[in-house]
């Protein structure tokens, strides 16, 4: 078996995000092409839509008629998403929406407070579960503060300034590492009062509507990295990826691959709409270990599960840390990784804020347990193109999180 294709992907998840918050909020028509297919960007789509906003389907375009917010009706279900809870904490909040949150037992598990600090800060009137989920919002006068984030999270940025619009005054937020900057790019594109300088950003009250746009959606460089590993693991494998997201904070992936040794050519790039665009070739090559450390980590927070999976077959020793995030994310995914891979027969040691893995060792089929998170599941699909035996997943369907289509395109690669 090979892995050999071209793949053109559904849109990039953080970008579908945004762009139905910031249609929401344009006075008029946007159109939005190539969105995410994923059960997260439905379940913004659907909190948006018991909001009051007009969001309908036309052939491959969404089409949303934003401008005004209303209260709901009912608590707003944010599903297993994580950026559609946090993002709409800090968009509600600067549109004095009242309203509850509610999600799934992920969503609900994971901590809250890094939003609700600061936007306390700001005077939003709130009652929460300890810091989680359901977490009530009261239409509250925000007032511009100057934040200092503790962990460089593009959701803890993107709500600070979300609810900065609707703030008196300005409000800046400086993080201690440079994350993903979709927020601060599509914002100034769409007239919002925002700059950046180093790892400060700032913004004003918003005095008047975004502007509608019109947006085709780049492909998801974190499903593409699973696709990209899949042609470096299997011997004489080659796969181009097409309109992949090449923003320099989403990245980090590609970087590590060619660390490893990874044989990839960038094809050509472009910029639309704020973002560089670009083609890749990836194809088998023997793969090293490689040194990750907090400085990365947020480069590829959402690829690190695929890295160990890599890993395990690269010559060599590849540690992780800093990235205590991982254990907060949709399940822990470094008590995930190591307990799966350990039963796959890795050579894995776990650490509190990440793992050592050292490869290459032969990988045999077994039971994992994906925790129901997505790229626990996809992770070690591709793992079981190079194993001595079946991988078993038992909640296989949690991929759809992200990319419904993962097992058929993967199927089709297949020769």
């Amino acid at each position: 078996m090979v892995i050999k294709g071209t793949l053109t992907f559904s849109g990039d998840k953080s970008i579908s995000h945004r762009a139905l918050m910031f249609s929401a909020l344009a006075d008029g028509e946007s159109r939005i092409s190539n969105l995410s297919t994923g059960a997260d960007v439905q379940s913004t789509r659907k909190c948006l839509e018991a909001c009051g906003v007009e969001i309908k389907d036309e052939g491959n375009e969404v089409v949303v008629n934003g401008g005004k917010l209303s209260d709901p009706i009912d608590s707003l279900d944010c599903g297993n998403s994580g950026t559609t809870t946090r993002l709409l904490l800090g968009l509600m909040a600067g549109q004095g929406i009242n309203a509850t949150f509610i999600g799934d037992d992920s969503v609900s598990y994971r901590p809250m407070n890094r939003i609700m600090d600061p936007l306390y800060q700001m005077g939003l009137k709130s009652k929460s579960n300890d810091g989680k989920l359901p977490i009530t919002i009261r239409k509250s006068e925000l007032n511009g503060i100057q934040y200092k984030s503790p962990v460089a999270s593009a959701q803890v940025k993107s709500a600070v300034l979300l609810a900065g619009l609707g703030a008196s005054g300005e409000t800046s937020i400086t993080e201690p590492v440079l994350s993903r900057n979709h927020t601060e790019k599509m914002l100034s594109g769409l007239g919002a009062n925002l700059s950046t300088s180093g790892l400060t950003t700032t913004v004003s009250s918003m005095t008047s509507p975004l502007s509608p746009f019109d947006l085709a959606v780049p492909g998801d460089p974190s499903t593409a990295a699973f696709f990209a590993a899949s042609a470096t693991l299997v011997p004489n494998s080659v796969i181009v990826l097409n309109r992949v997201l090449a923003n320099p904070t989403r990245t980090g992936v590609f970087a590590t691959l060619e660390k490893m040794g990874a044989a990839m050519e960038r094809l050509n790039q472009w910029d639309e709409a704020g973002e560089l665009i670009g083609n890749l070739k990836i194809w088998h090559q023997p793969l090293k270990g490689v040194i990750i450390d907090e400085n990365d980590v947020p480069g590829l927070i959402d690829e690190l599960p695929i890295i160990a999976i890599l890993a395990t077959q690269a010559n060599g020793k590849t540690k992780v840390s800093g990235a205590e995030e991982l254990r907060v994310k949709e399940s822990d995914r470094i008590h995930a990784l190591c307990k799966n891979l350990k039963k796959m027969g890795a050579d894995i040691e776990e650490l509190h804020d990440g793992f050592i893995i050292n490869g290459p060792t032969p990988l045999k089929g077994a039971n994992i347990e994906t925790f129901h998170d997505h790229r626990i599941a996809m992770a070690f699909t591709i793992a079981g193109l190079v194993t001595n035996g079946d991988i078993v997943l038992d909640h296989p369907e949690c991929a759809s999180i992200s990319f419904p289509e993962f097992y058929d395109v993967l199927e089709n690669l297949k020769q």
